[in-house]
């Protein structure tokens, strides 16, 4: 399983990469308003540094809604360096632009998914990611695992090359879940990632092991 960090933080996107266990970032406007980045230059100008820290796969999303913007949007976006993916939303238009830029070489990442049915017209259109949100469907009661575990037997069945790139990972049972449901990548923040690292047993074990350590050595 691929980890993506979703965020638009420099200092988090090193500290995971630091860990060895990145492979990706995720972005959209909002995590970039968070950071304080606003005007087009900026934010391409973050983008880029992005790129600069992470080996592989950084999702830059597309503000146009209409197959004409997001055409022009996302082959600027694209030229910005081999590592980005074009992040286009689940509409018609943005469908349209995923065929576009697969035949064009172009990777694409169709986000804002919350049924099998989109999943499969991603798919067809060859997208390279697809991003079913969990954390939302949670959010109004429905089951987000659920449909993680029906994409991934869909792409199954039919071969489908896209991936599964799980988001809205609210916390660590969400990305363990994933992983057993067979999610080709999580991506989610940084704490969620850490996470992972923490076992009340662990800790216990350690402290013991020091305890005794401290023994011995008086």
């Amino acid at each position: 399983m691929k980890f993506f960090i979703d965020t638009a933080n420099l200092n988090e996107i090193k500290e995971a990469y630091d860990l060895g266990v990145l492979d990706g970032v995720t972005t959209n406007p909002s995590l970039m308003a968070k950071e304080g980045i606003s005007g087009d230059e900026n934010v391409i100008n973050h983008y880029k540094a992005i790129c600069d820290i992470v080996d592989a796969n950084v999702s830059a999303e597309v503000i146009a809604t209409d197959f004409e913007g997001i055409i022009k949007e996302g082959k600027e976006l694209a030229k910005l360096d081999d590592k980005i993916v074009v992040k286009v939303p689940m509409i018609k238009d943005g469908i349209k632009a995923i065929k576009y830029f697969s035949s064009e070489g172009i990777r694409t990442n169709c986000t804002l998914v919350f049924s099998p049915g989109q999943a499969i017209l991603a798919a067809k259109a060859g997208a390279s990611y697809l991003s079913p949100f969990i954390g939302r469907l949670d959010d109004i009661s429905f089951d987000g695992l659920d449909l993680i575990a029906q994409i991934v037997h869909i792409y199954q069945n039919y071969g489908f090359e896209t991936e599964v790139l799980a988001a809205s990972v609210r916390h660590t049972m969400h990305l363990v879940k994933c992983a057993e449901l067979g999610a080709d990548v999580v991506t989610c923040p940084l704490k969620v990632i850490t996470g992972l690292l923490n076992h009340p047993l662990t800790d216990k074990g350690l402290a013991q092991f020091l305890a005794d350590h401290a023994k011995a050595n008086k």
